[in-house]
């Protein structure tokens, strides 16, 4: 018989943290500043947040290296929940947890389109427009996403080495953008530690605050997780995913508070301070209504927005590259687990790497462009219920497995772990008026449809099996 094909092990530490952290950190990072962090927790809000977001993750992360250094095979959540509690759970963790891979790649493909109108004049603003859900839509835009996507999904495919080496160096670049960006606004006269005041958003209570944005933290560092989708792949041992994994989480933590620090420390002219200029957001256009990328130009000029352009395109691209990563080898091991069709789990003969699921993903991905961002956007927000689908089956897998083994430290973060993801969809599904961070009512739609969706594909996969 020939010798079964396998995923190559190749992926060094360096290459899996930029994985993890080139994950995290997308465009979202650049312009949730303006339109979440500052308006609903201000500079310390935010700040005390990111701290416990990033603390929780941490935690969550541990069950994480639990699980990994027991089954160091692709497939993560789907393979933790499937050991733990059987196909029917690994099917829901899974099916949840896919739809936030499979959101993310077509997300950062239509982001390229942003960074088009507002740092380069529109460049590809031409030929044929229409409008969905309010934005409008043109055909060079389509373009530009369809030609990376496309791109991404070819380099994917050729291998996981080069995926990895090319990931890095974004990864690298996102961080050297960000960290001469605020520099510039340590050194700047036209940054201000003054102008961080008011600490928090006026008008509503500074806990309710900083609990609306700990909420989106399941979205804010969806990333971290697909450390376990390559672990196939790994080329050293996987007692190093913890330390892998908590520096990412650092990393993303940091560029969140960094950003959002100097996004409120400079304020253009005419507004007393960064309450005045995010409330007037919806009054202005152009770069003034972006304030980070705003910020960077009042610090550094032309050079302030190359830097932040660079940093923006390698966190877009990372993304890309990752999740790419990350939802084929989900579709990978759930199809050798006879839960996808056999057609998921074939390698390449040349590169071994998923081909079929890599093109699975991009054939989705395609679709996301000609409906625009803000339909998208939906999707995205009800993702973050996925996130921490994942998150909770896998302390929960964490917690059984450390039960059994007696396993105190395991213990205490698998309870922590299933408590904290009880609490994110909490937060994100049961509207309470005074944290007002649930979904919104298109999200719980597409939602809705999502889990009827994956009742209708469970009961016919069952029903085959049983012919």
């Amino acid at each position: 018989m020939p010798e079964e094909v396998k995923l190559e092990r190749k992926l060094s530490p360096i290459n899996v943290w930029a994985l993890a952290f080139g994950c995290i950190i997308g465009w979202g990072a650049f312009v949730m500043p303006g339109n979440t962090f500052l308006g609903k927790a201000g500079p310390m809000g935010t700040f005390i947040a990111m701290l416990v977001a990033s603390l929780v993750m941490i935690v969550i992360a541990f069950n994480y290296s639990f699980m990994i250094n027991h089954h160091p095979v692709a497939g993560g959540e789907f393979t933790y929940a499937n050991e733990a509690f059987g196909k029917k759970n690994a099917f829901i963790c899974s099916w949840f947890l896919g739809l936030s891979y499979l959101a993310i790649v077509p997300l950062n493909g239509t982001a390229l389109a942003l960074i088009g109108r507002n740092l380069l004049d529109g460049i590809f603003q031409v030929g044929f427009k229409y409008t969905v859900a309010g934005y409008d839509i043109y055909f060079g835009e389509i373009c530009l996403a369809v030609v990376a996507l496309v791109l991404f999904a070819v380099l994917s495919i050729r291998g996981v080495k080069f995926a990895g080496v090319f990931q890095t160096g974004l990864a690298i670049a996102l961080a050297g953008g960000v960290l001469i960006i605020t520099l510039a606004a340590v050194f700047s006269p036209e940054a201000s530690w003054s102008n961080l005041s008011p600490a928090y958003y006026p008008g509503t209570s500074q806990l309710s605050g900083i609990l609306a944005v700990v909420a989106v933290a399941p979205w804010a560092f969806v990333g971290f997780d697909t450390v376990p989708q390559a672990a196939e792949e790994f080329k050293f041992s996987p007692t190093k995913t913890k330390v892998i994994m908590v520096i990412s989480i650092l990393f993303g933590g940091m560029v969140y508070v960094l950003l959002n620090t100097v996004t409120a420390a400079v304020v253009p002219d005419g507004y007393a301070n960064w309450v005045e200029y995010i409330n007037d957001l919806g009054n202005l256009s152009g770069l003034v209504s972006l304030p980070t990328f705003h910020a960077s130009y009042q610090l550094l000029g032309t050079v302030g927005l190359l830097f932040v352009g660079i940093a923006v395109l390698a966190a877009i691209l990372s993304g890309i590259i990752g999740f790419y990563m990350a939802a084929s080898r989900l579709l990978y091991s759930m199809s050798k687990e006879n839960v996808l069709p056999a057609w998921f789990g074939k390698l390449h003969p040349k590169y071994n790497t998923p081909a079929n699921a890599i093109l699975f993903i991009l054939v989705i991905s395609l679709i996301a462009p000609f409906f625009g961002r803000n339909a998208l956007g939906w999707i995205v927000d009800m993702s973050s219920a996925g996130a921490a689908i994942g998150y909770g089956y896998t302390s929960a897998a964490a917690l059984k497995y450390a039960i059994r083994e007696k396993k105190t430290s395991t213990i205490v973060t698998g309870i922590l772990g299933v408590v904290m993801s009880i609490l994110f969809l909490v937060l994100l599904l049961v509207p309470i008026p005074m944290f007002n961070c649930s979904l919104g009512k298109e999200s719980y739609i597409c939602l809705v449809i999502w889990i009827v969706l994956g009742l209708v594909f469970y009961l016919a996969s069952q029903k085959k099996k049983a012919n």
